[in-house]
């Protein structure tokens, strides 16, 4: 086996990885029961998989001048989706789309009550 055929089996399977949590992000989208848990399951194993199928891609063209734009688009993922998971998650809790009965700590009950009373006041 020489190095050429590693590096394909390699790629193979870290595409093969990154597809399957991108599937277990869909699924976890379909079958999670409210806001919350969906928003997990659509950021966290969406960011690795986008790491492990861009991985095989890197390897697979065996190009270093892709590299720097893979590097980018896996650091862009990381930096947008945290951002537009907790944006939807806070218009999902401000809009009461969130179960409160589920949520064991709940930090941001006074903020929004505290914001609530300033706008009434207003």
């Amino acid at each position: 086996m020489n190095s050429n055929s590693i590096v394909d089996v390699v790629a193979g399977v870290l595409m093969v990885l990154g597809a399957l949590m991108s599937l277990g992000a869909a699924v976890g989208l379909l079958r999670f029961p409210d806001l919350l848990t969906r928003m997990h399951a659509a950021t966290k194993p969406q960011v690795l998989g986008s790491l492990l199928l861009l991985t095989a891609l890197g390897l697979e063209l065996r190009s270093w001048a892709l590299v720097p734009l893979l590097v980018v688009a896996w650091i862009f993922q990381l930096l947008t989706v945290p951002v537009s998971a907790h944006m939807v998650g806070r218009a999902g809790y401000r809009t009461k789309h969130v179960d409160k009965a589920r949520l064991t700590v709940d930090e941001l009950d006074d903020v929004v009550a505290r914001v609530e009373r300033a706008d009434d006041d207003a």
